[in-house]
């Protein structure tokens, strides 16, 4: 089952409170206090696992807490850190906070981790507060409680190519044809109901993923029929290849069928309507035999001015020279990127690095001891960035 979208609660762990014990040693006769910090509340961690590719997890769980420090002990051990809850989701999740209205994270690469909520800090023992005038100190600090957030996650899928046709146009059957995927195939509209991914093998160091998407129909950007649901996952594509049937089903030329699922991209954003295109004339055995083929070709590439290529994922006609086309045109792409990347060096290297923070002021002996105690039973975050 394919599932896009989700809403979950998320809580990261407490603080543990610092103990208040005093030393009890035999040849000690006035011990004094022992009480150790607490631990750190462990945090949330989302983290883009590849090979994901639905929030199905998120369907029957809706909270999702980490685990709380430990309290402190006695003889000046600190509690043990609660472990940080790495939370999988698949790469292209955008991460948004619905109480603040605003999106925290687009996790759009396999691999990246970000703390969306920090774990709480473990409270100091009463060892911590013994001083000259007060050497018994019968107190300690509670822990901090973890930071909460109320999520809405959405995917969209990440894809070298998208398919993108009125229904029945032949989407899924060419993803099957040119991959290993099984995406429903019937003679009947709307086969397809939640997006596929299928990887080209296109030599032997060339692939690319290709993303068969429900067809689309007039007035999809408004959420007639399927189109409204799955349009955001043709925004993560590099490059669309628009398909074409030689007969559209809706009484339509293949030019009008062009120019209604054109215009439906271009509604939905603008963005999306600029991607790099190549038409496909599906179908073309259906013209086999028959004196005007040629010529329905020609002048369907002239009303759509621009090439258009005729395939028959059926006989496998013309499948080479698409392939070929679409690589050519991934490699503009990356021609284009590295271009404005080169433009821009300052952007690409990303925001200045934070200055390290001051010093700590010197610490006796004893305290220097606990201190050292205290982080190495801390955990370290998984990844430095973490959102505020």
């Amino acid at each position: 089952m394919f599932i896009d979208e989700a809403e979950i609660h998320v809580k990261a762990g407490d603080g543990g409170s610092g103990a208040v014990t005093f030393r009890r040693e035999a040849g000690v006769p006035r011990g004094g206090p022992s009480g150790g910090d607490g631990g750190d509340g462990g945090s949330v961690v989302f983290y883009a696992r590849p090979g994901l590719d639905t929030l199905l997890d998120f369907r029957g769980r809706a909270r999702w807490v980490a685990e709380s420090g430990k309290s402190g002990r006695s003889k000046d051990m600190a509690g043990p850190a609660g472990a940080d809850l790495v939370i999988q989701v698949p790469p292209g999740t955008l991460i948004y906070d619905i109480e603040k209205g605003v999106l925290l994270k687009d996790l759009s690469r396999p691999g990246m981790r970000v703390v969306i909520a920090r774990g709480g800090r473990g409270g100091r023992g009463n060892a911590r507060f013994a001083t000259s005038t007060n050497q018994t100190p019968r107190f300690a600090e509670p822990g901090t409680p973890g930071e909460e957030r109320h999520l809405r996650l959405e995917l969209k899928l990440i894809a070298d190519v998208g398919l993108v046709g009125l229904p029945n146009a032949g989407k899924s059957t060419l993803l099957s044809r040119l991959s290993a995927a099984h995406p429903k195939i019937a003679a009947y509209p709307f086969t397809t109901l939640e997006p596929s991914l299928g990887i080209v093998e296109a030599g032997p160091e060339r692939r690319f993923v290709m993303a068969d998407l429900p067809g689309l129909i007039e007035g999809a950007h408004r959420g007639v029929g399927l189109g409204d649901e799955f349009l955001r996952h043709v925004e993560r594509t590099r490059v669309l290849v628009h398909l074409v049937e030689v007969r559209p089903h809706a009484r339509q030329t293949p030019a009008e069928a062009y120019r209604t699922i054109r215009g439906e991209l271009a509604a939905y954003s603008p963005r999306l309507a600029a991607k790099p295109e190549i038409v496909v004339l599906t179908k073309a055995d259906l013209l086999a035999g028959e004196p005007d083929g040629a010529a329905l070709r020609s002048e369907f590439s002239r009303e759509v001015e621009r090439p258009v290529l005729a395939i028959s994922s059926a006989t496998g006609e013309g499948l080479a020279r698409l392939v070929k086309a679409i690589l050519d045109l991934l490699d503009e792409v990356d021609a284009r990127e590295a271009a404005a990347a080169k433009t821009r060096p300052a952007e690409a290297a990303g925001p200045p690095t934070a200055p390290a923070p001051a010093s700590p002021p010197p610490a006796t002996k004893r305290r220097r001891r606990r201190s050292v105690a205290a982080r190495a039973a801390r955990t370290p975050p998984p990844e430095p960035e973490a959102i505020p």
